[in-house]
C-alpha cells in the first residue's frame, strides 16, 4: 500500500511563508511527489519538502526548475522565495501532530543515550544541523513496512578557550 500525496495543513498557513500555499497548490494540481520533484531538482526529497515549508533556502536554479515543473510564474516564485528562511516557526512545542510528536518522543526517550554514545565515539561536541543531510527510506519485510531515517551531521568539537 503506497502513501498519498502530501498536501498543506491549512492550520499551519499563518506560520508559513507566502511561498508555501503557492507551492503546495501547484504540487496538488500537478500531482507530484516530493521524490519526483527532487529528481528534477537534483535534490533529496526532504530538502524539497523543506523548501515548501520555508525551512530551506531555494537557490536560483531551484526556483527556475520549480517554476517550470509546477507551472508557477518565475517572478512570483522568485519574489516569494526571496530572503533567508525563518526556520523553526512552524512547530509548536511540544508538537501536537502525532507523527511529528513521535519523532520528538524519540529524542525525549533516547536523546541522552545518543549523546552518551556520540560523546564516547567523538568526544565533547555536537552534531551539526547545518552541515547536515537526511534521508527517508521505506523497508518492507514479513512484519510489514518500516521507516528508516538517516541523520548525517558533521561533528563539531567544542573549542577550548
Amino acid at each position: 500500500m503506497s502513501g498519498t500525496m502530501h498536501t498543506l495543513d491549512s492550520s499551519l498557513i499563518p506560520r508559513l511563508p507566502a511561498s508555501s500555499p503557492t507551492l503546495f497548490e501547484a504540487k496538488k494540481q500537478k500531482k507530484l511527489s516530493f521524490e519526483a520533484m527532487g529528481k528534477e531538482l537534483g535534490r533529496d526529497e526532504v530538502a524539497v519538502a523543506a523548501i515548501f515549508y520555508g525551512q530551506a533556502l531555494a537557490n536560483d536554479e531551484d526556483i527556475s526548475k520549480l517554476s517550470k515543473i509546477l507551472g508557477i510564474d518565475h517572478k512570483e516564485l522568485e519574489s516569494q522565495l526571496a530572503g533567508i528562511p525563518d526556520r523553526g516557526r512552524t512547530i509548536e512545542m511540544p508538537p501536537k501532530e502525532p507523527l511529528i510528536y513521535r519523532l520528538y518522543e524519540i529524542v525525549q526517550t533516547y536523546g541522552y543515550a545518543y549523546k552518551a554514545v556520540l560523546n564516547e565515539k567523538f568526544g565533547d561536541g555536537i552534531m551539526s544541523a547545518i552541515s547536515f543531510s537526511t534521508k527517508v527510506e521505506k523497508e518492507t519485510d514479513e512484519k510489514g513496512d518500516w521507516v528508516k531515517i538517516t541523520l548525517r551531521g558533521k561533528w563539531l568539537p567544542y573549542s577550548r578557550f
